[in-house]
Parts: structure tokens; C-alpha cells; sequence
């Protein structure tokens, strides 16, 4: 089987771990947290090796929370985001606080990732089906001139929180399921009258479907894409503004550029998996409720790795 890495951002994760840190709160019945059910889909699908992205500062704590724990599953790797992580010639811009995005992440893993590998997020759930379509589709790619990269597609009812709004990239998918365009929309929310809105960068109001397709960040793509990684942030930077200090590189928006030039073409992997996450803090019961739902119906065992330790 060929290799297949997962990636894992968590380099949002809080420099203090314990109460209020989201990517931490416990949801499983023995103190799993949501990264732990991702990692365990993602060996099931078939990835073999992974890569968490985190912050030096907590390094230590990450690994004796988590890392030290998965290390007995599979092959793991660490490596680091951080402000000061700049192409040659460039310098940390003065007041400069927030994150460069999930762009620059990506790019911290730059001669570590040689096979296909899927980016998720640390603190969402995403579950099976997505996966395992995702690896399937990755062991069937080699580096082609456009490249082939694939996304999980999330229908958008199964995306949203019923305790506030949410940010979400609406997709657009053209006749061969390809994606056409993600477009960040703002402020979705189911509405009194059954309908979902949203608002464009703009403020102007969308309607919506709960059927639109969504991304939630979940990748799956060849490694020569790094190297348009690494000149679309420096080109990012070439181009900052000094009043963009909160802008972020972000990768929905690097690989929309890249389809937007032919460069690269994504299909479309739609799930009709329940996303969930959390959000805000109300969420975090009805998060407990999903995974307790999920153990019930038997798509996990209490003990959850169990079967990768026999």
C-alpha cells in the first residue's frame, strides 16, 4: 500500500492546556478529545504516518497530552509554526500578533511530507467516509501538470452549530465534479423561517441551502504542491498592506488561485458524514451526545484504539 500521510493543525492550540483550551475538552466516555476519533479514521482509511503542526511553546504539553500516546500507533512527526518563520528577506512585521493562517501551516511541513497527505483541522470532526474517499483518491494520483488534489465536501446543513454562526467556504462545482471556485461566506445561520443566510465579505445578505457544499478545511493533495505554497506566501507578504496586520494566509484561497490558473484541478469528495466541532462552549455537550451516538451505533469502541494495540 502506498504511503499517505495525515496533517493535523493545532498550532492553535492555547499556550496553556487544561480548561477553556478547545482542541482539549474531553468528549469520549475514557477522556478522548476530537483529535483523537480523526486519527483514529484516518489509520483506519489507511494513512500511515503522522504530522502535527504546533507551536514550540507547546511542544512539551502537546506531546505528553496526545503525542506521546498516538506515537504508539504510527509513525509521528512534529514540526512548527511560527510568527517568525518568513522567506528570506522578510521580517516580522512590527505589532504583527496573529497567526499567518492555514497556508503558512501547510508550508512549516516542507521536506518532512514526500507522499500524498490530507490536512485537517485539530479541533473538528469529520467522520469516516471522508477518509477513507480521500485516501482512496490519493493512492491513485501521481504529480501531474495540473495537479490533482481532492477536498472532502460537506453538505452545509450537516456543518452548522445551533448555538450562534459560522464561517463556512461555499463551493462551487462544475459539470465533472471538479471544484470551480470556494467563496468564504460569514455569519451562516439557520433563520426562524427555515432557511439558511449568510453574508459575502462584503455584509451583503446570501441565501442558502442546506444541501450547498462546503469545505471544512479538509485536503487532500500532492506534495510538489509546496513549492507554489511557498511562492504564493511570498507573494502574500510582497503584498501585505501595513494595515492588513490580521490578514492570514490561508489555503483555500492559495488553491483557489491555483485552479483559478489551471494549475491545479480539485474533485469534489462529497460526505454525508455529520461534521460537528466546538464552536462555542455550548457545543461542547452536544458533542458528547454525537460521540456517544456514534458508540452506541458501533462505528466506535469505548476503547477506542484498541484494535491498534492487539
Amino acid at each position: 500500500m502506498r504511503d499517505t500521510a495525515v496533517v493535523i493543525m493545532a498550532a492553535g492550540i492555547g499556550s496553556r492546556f487544561g480548561n477553556g483550551i478547545k482542541q482539549l475538552e474531553p468528549v469520549g466516555p475514557n477522556g478522548e478529545i476530537i483529535m483523537d476519533y480523526s486519527i483514529f479514521d484516518a489509520l483506519e482509511a489507511g494513512f500511515n504516518r503522522i504530522v502535527f503542526i504546533i507551536r514550540k511553546s507547546i511542544e512539551e504539553e502537546f506531546k505528553k497530552v496526545i503525542g506521546k500516546r498516538i506515537e504508539k500507533l504510527a509513525p509521528v512527526e512534529y514540526v512548527f509554526q511560527e510568527l517568525e518563520d518568513l522567506p528570506e528577506g522578510f521580517i516580522l512585521p512590527e505589532g504583527r500578533v496573529k497567526p499567518w493562517g492555514t497556508g503558512q501551516a501547510v508550508l512549516a511541513c516542507k521536506g518532512i511530507i514526500k507522499e500524498p497527505f490530507v490536512v485537517i483541522n485539530a479541533d473538528d470532526y469529520y467522520g469516516k467516509e471522508a477518509f477513507v474517499k480521500i485516501h482512496n483518491y490519493l493512492v491513485t494520483q501521481e504529480e501531474t501538470s495540473p495537479y490533482s488534489f481532492c477536498m472532502a465536501g460537506f453538505m452545509l446543513g450537516n456543518t452548522l452549530s445551533p448555538n450562534g454562526e459560522v464561517t463556512r467556504g461555499v463551493c462551487s462545482v462544475d459539470e465533472t465534479g471538479k471544484l470551480s471556485s470556494v467563496t468564504e461566506t460569514f455569519h451562516i445561520k439557520h433563520q426562524a423561517d427555515g432557511t439558511v443566510k449568510g453574508e459575502d465579505e462584503y455584509g451583503k445578505q446570501i441565501i442558502l441551502s442546506g444541501d450547498n457544499l462546503v469545505s471544512m478545511n479538509m485536503w487532500g493533495v500532492t506534495p510538489g504542491f509546496f513549492k507554489d505554497l511557498e511562492a504564493g506566501f511570498v507573494s502574500f507578504l510582497e503584498h501585505l498592506k501595513e494595515d492588513e496586520k490580521k490578514k492570514e494566509y490561508l489555503l483555500p484561497v492559495m488553491i483557489d488561485d491555483l485552479i483559478k490558473r489551471g494549475k491545479a484541478k480539485v474533485a469534489v469528495l462529497k460526505t454525508n458524514d455529520k461534521w460537528f466541532g466546538v464552536t462555542y462552549q455550548e457545543d461542547k455537550e452536544e458533542v458528547k451526545k454525537q460521540i456517544s451516538h456514534l458508540i452506541e451505533e458501533g462505528k466506535y469502541s469505548k476503547n477506542l484504539f484498541e484494535e491498534f494495540m492487539n
